[in-house]
């Protein structure tokens, strides 16, 4: 085994990239009425799961200073010097440019393309800039989270389709309340960093407030694939369960002024919110083959 390699391992933010390439697989199995190619499943999951891997690499290089200052970040490899800054720059780059010839030699030139953008989208105009500019930071840089299940669709199909884009908005929109929930349970750590996220710079009853209306809007968003028919009852069934959840969460983190809860309840609705986005890929894609296969 390499030296380090549980280091390494660390820097792809393994929970992450694992429900990106998740997003990004179920996204190749919806843009067919049958089985995507196994050349385009298997290459295009690879590609995009070491690109996604790569950009988490380069947030941890361009995040090492304020990681060594948040308590949530504080035992990454680079602060307590388990890796230096020259390693985790190659180990990124190499990462990268395996990705882009695996996707561009072995699935197609989109593809490749799309998924360099959005690594750039997360790895430098997310960390370098967004981040550091706005409250609004999460909404404008969730375009580069919600790309990887219109990154798997383009792999199979060579092409950009509505049912890839309803994928990209519903993640789009499922981006800020998961976010600002782990947010306001942050907040003392980006506020020692000057990170202006929404319960550093206007509060955490304004953030709650947020959080219940893109909940909202989610709930929305999230029966436009039952609506277009891209989806059938099994679907709307399931996810108006989750929905469910999801607005119980959002309603107590509003209504709730328990302080022996108010503290718990953030991180309860953040797990909640990542265990809320697998399901529902499992029930667009379960969904799915019932559909055809019935």
């Amino acid at each position: 085994m390499p030296a380090h390699f549980d280091r390494y391992f660390e820097l792809c933010k393994p929970k992450v990239v694992s429900l990106i390439v998740f997003t990004a697989i179920v996204g190749m199995f919806l843009a067919t009425p049958g089985w995507p190619p196994l050349s385009a499943l298997l290459a295009g999951t690879i590609g995009i799961g070491l690109a996604a891997s790569s950009a988490a690499a380069i947030n941890h290089l361009l995040d090492q200073r304020i990681d060594a200052i948040m308590v949530r970040t504080r035992n990454r490899p680079l602060p307590t010097g388990g890796l230096k800054t020259s390693q985790v720059l190659i180990f990124a780059l190499t990462l990268c440019l395996v990705a882009m010839l695996i996707l561009f030699l072995l699935v197609n030139t989109l593809t490749a393309v799309l998924t360099f953008f959005s690594l750039i989208g997360y790895a430098i105009i997310y960390t370098v800039w967004l981040k550091r500019a706005t409250p609004q930071n999460i909404v404008i840089g969730g375009a580069a989270g919600a790309a990887p299940p219109v990154l798997g669709w383009a792999a199979v199909t060579g092409s950009v389709d509505p049912g890839a884009l309803l994928l990209f908005l519903i993640i789009f929109v499922w981006t800020p309340p998961h976010f600002w929930a782990l947010a306001i349970h942050r907040r003392l750590d980006y506020a020692a960093v000057d990170i202006p996220m929404l319960p550093v710079t206007h509060g955490v009853e304004f953030t709650r407030w947020h959080i219940l209306f893109y909940t909202v809007l989610l709930v929305i968003v999230t029966t436009l694939p039952y609506l277009t028919g891209m989806s059938g009852l099994l679907y709307l069934a399931g996810v108006s369960v989750l929905n469910a959840g999801f607005l119980w969460y959002a309603t107590r983190m509003v209504v709730d002024r328990d302080t022996s809860v108010t503290d718990v309840l953030p991180m309860d609705t953040f797990n909640y919110s990542v265990v809320y986005l697998m399901l529902l890929f499992v029930f667009l894609l379960a969904d799915h083959y019932l559909q055809n296969f019935v």
